[in-house]
């Protein structure tokens, strides 16, 4: 039996729907748990699903081609997951998403969300709300990337997701900032 719970109070901030629709959301999901530095997606491979983290984290990273990684972003409990570039393009996806921690996905296909756009209206409006939403996050970290200093990123990503510094290994906080490890342990001492 799914743990639905998380998913109904996300869903429910922004639009209400009957028990009946519940159902048949719940239907179209799948539970998944993926292991720690498991992968949700491998770049290279095309995106073809949305996921609603139900419990644990998951990283966004760039493998280069030096064999490090760049990380790009963080999803905890409550976030939906995935690479809309690849998926709404159909294209290889450039990005991996790894569990950092033992983490439980609720997950729909792209071609059910669609069939569930068809049926129920107000999950179109709700697709639309996320992708906003994700389009600003984007927005923002592509700003702030470029005008503040690893030092007022730091402290806006202290401000903004307190949780990242209590449950992710602190280089891929680096890696994240575009710094190096000691750097960071020089800011944070700064602080």
């Amino acid at each position: 039996m799914m743990n639905v719970e998380k998913l109904k109070k996300s869903v429910g901030l922004f639009i209400s729907l009957s028990e009946e629709e519940w159902q048949h959301i719940f239907s179209s999901f799948k539970m998944e748990t993926l292991k720690r530095n498991s992968c949700f997606l491998t770049e290279g491979q095309v995106c073809r699903s949305i996921a609603f983290i139900n419990s644990g984290m998951l990283i966004y990273f760039k493998s280069l081609d030096n064999g490090d990684e760049m990380t790009t972003d963080f999803a905890f409990e409550g976030d939906w997951v995935t690479d809309n570039h690849s998926r709404l393009n159909n294209s290889p996806s450039l990005l991996n998403v790894k569990a950092i921690e033992d983490t439980e996905l609720l997950i729909i296909t792209s071609k059910d969300l669609n069939k569930l756009y068809d049926d129920i209206p107000k999950i179109e409006r709700l697709g639309r709300i996320l992708i906003e939403q994700a389009f600003i996050k984007v927005t923002q970290q592509s700003i702030d990337l470029q005008v503040l200093s690893a030092k007022e990123h730091y402290v806006k990503l202290l401000e903004q997701q307190p949780e990242v510094f209590q449950r992710i290994p602190l280089y891929h906080i680096a890696n994240y900032l575009g710094i190096n490890p000691k750097s960071l342990s020089r800011i944070r001492n700064e602080i």
